[in-house]
């Protein structure tokens, strides 16, 4: 017997789609630290229906900052404004500017650069932050590259082995524009590391780098405390 058709309730916004996720995503607006964290708060209510979602959601929904602040559907709006605002007055400005500059040459660089010397200088990187770092801070640890076949491959860079249970570690670049201070890992992300750290027991770092050295330092010993709870 087939299964039923599920009705979807989400809006579709066509080629507009792109404009607003792009700008959503760079400007955090649809975060946990604005909306709270969403696929946490639908696994707790395990909804029947849309409409007890969403009641559910305005009851419990609180911002995930220092300070959270119950979210309300007046907020939802604010931060439509929002986008809106960085729509009109800053990406369509700058990518307007883009399109008018951008050429066939860069086009062909663009893929080449991504396509090799972006994945080599990745390749190098995550490599010097695991054998120049981690390993030689954790000499008893054994650290290897995620497999690719993993279902988490593309969220988690390398695991670190405790016995016959693990912890991930990702590796974010910084360059001296970012400020990893304020990076939210998405839901999507979120629900990735949870279901690694259901299949291998440990948790999951994000390692920020510049070159091949630490820049959250406090990380490492987040790891250290990890890798004594694994032990037990």
């Amino acid at each position: 017997m087939s299964s039923p058709k599920i009705k979807k309730v989400a809006r579709a916004f066509g080629k507009k789609e792109k404009v607003l996720n792009y700008t959503s995503n760079t400007y955090q607006l649809t975060r946990p630290p604005k909306v709270g964290a969403v696929m946490a708060l639908i696994r707790e209510c395990q909804p029947t229906s849309f409409e007890e979602w969403e009641t559910y959601y305005f009851e419990k929904a609180f911002t995930k900052a220092k300070a959270p602040v119950k979210v309300t559907k007046k907020i939802l709006k604010e931060l439509g404004e929002r986008l809106y605002e960085k729509i009109t007055k800053v990406v369509i400005p700058e990518w307007t500017e883009a399109f008018n500059q951008i050429t066939l040459q860069d086009c062909i660089d663009y893929v080449y650069e991504v396509t090799i010397p972006r994945t080599y200088d990745g390749f190098v990187r995550e490599k010097s932050v695991v054998n120049d770092n981690l390993a030689k801070r954790f000499p008893d640890i054994k650290f290897e590259e995620s497999d690719a076949e993993l279902d988490h491959a593309g969220d988690i860079d390398y695991l670190g082995w405790v016995g016959d249970r693990a912890f991930g570690i990702q590796i974010k670049p910084i360059t001296a524009q970012s400020n990893f201070g304020n990076y939210s890992v998405s839901e999507r992300m979120k629900a990735s590391f949870e279901e690694f750290t259901e299949q291998f027991g440990g948790k999951v770092f994000i390692v920020f780098c510049e070159k091949e050295k630490i820049k959250n330092e406090e990380v490492v010993g987040q790891i250290a405390e990890e890798i004594k709870r694994l032990r037990q």
